[in-house]
């Protein structure tokens, strides 16, 4: 690998120039090429964090396959590539993917270089359970489609994040309030980073009332699904007795009643003695 180019995955600001570190920095003005989505706005980020004049290709979701192949051909000159987002990371709802794929596939390292990403910053601030998450990228545009996408993740019990357009975000509160509850928590940070970042938290239902300053890189945050309260007595007598009427007997009757509720097999068996009037 010495001999050869490596793929650098480079990290970007997503607002405020600050953010970029010292390491991607370095890297920028070190490779021999610079694969970004759009080279005029590339050119001018790197006229205002100091990185001279680089070689630039674009890179974008029309023509990355293509493109794959000509930065495979420069790495294996021995020259090493970086790839950047117009703004935050590479390849997380942005282009890239196809690119690093091909690299890998070709048999060169690929070096991520860390930094400012919209999805981690949102969740780091937004107040909401950050062990586990699922990130969505952008809700489908069509409202059914989007009611559907929200159907196939209600009871998820991680935290969900998606990006919105600002004028799809009203729209998509509704929906969401809709499918998921008004009562669920949720988070529209807005801006992130930037002089009018903002994080407006509450519930769907008040989102829905007050969304704040529809404009702006959104991020929507929507807290998981709580936790299904334990079957009652009743429950779990009813339960046996609706095993016991689909034609269930013995063991088996303490299995189904088992995967039906959730409780143990030793419990679900005195539930359904219980329920036949046996000691």
């Amino acid at each position: 690998m010495a001999e050869t180019g490596r793929l650098h995955v480079v990290a970007v600001p997503i607002g405020n120039l600050e953010d970029i570190t010292l390491r991607a920095l370095r890297v920028l003005r070190e490779v021999d090429l610079v694969a970004c989505e759009d080279t005029r706005r590339t050119a001018q980020l790197f006229d205002l964090i100091g990185v001279p004049n680089r070689p630039l290709v674009a890179v974008h979701d029309h023509n990355e396959r293509a493109r794959a192949e000509r930065i495979v051909a420069v790495l294996s000159e021995g020259k090493d590539v970086a790839l950047v987002s117009d703004a935050g990371t590479p390849t997380i709802n942005d282009p890239g993917y196809a690119l690093v794929r091909a690299v890998v596939d070709a048999g060169f390292e690929v070096v991520s270089v860390p930094g400012p990403c919209a999805v981690i910053t949102a969740l780091a601030g937004a107040g909401l359970p950050t062990d586990r998450f699922r990130f969505l990228g952008f809700p489908p545009a069509k409202v059914e489609a989007r009611r559907q996408a929200f159907e196939e993740v209600a009871g998820a019990r991680e935290t969900l994040v998606y990006y919105v357009a600002p004028h799809d975000l009203v729209d998509t509160l509704e929906v969401a309030s809709t499918v998921f509850g008004g009562e669920r928590p949720a988070v529209v940070a807005r801006e992130l980073t930037k002089k009018f970042e903002e994080f407006r938290r509450g519930t769907l239902a008040s989102l829905v009332a007050e969304p704040g300053v529809v404009r702006g890189e959104v991020v929507l945050l929507v807290g998981g699904a709580p936790e299904e309260a334990p079957p009652t007595a009743d429950d779990l007598d009813a339960a046996a007795r609706a095993v016991i009427a689909d034609g269930f007997t013995g063991a088996r009757a303490a299995k189904e009643l088992a995967r039906r509720t959730g409780i143990s097999r030793e419990e679900a068996y005195r539930v359904v003695l219980a329920a036949r009037g046996e000691r």
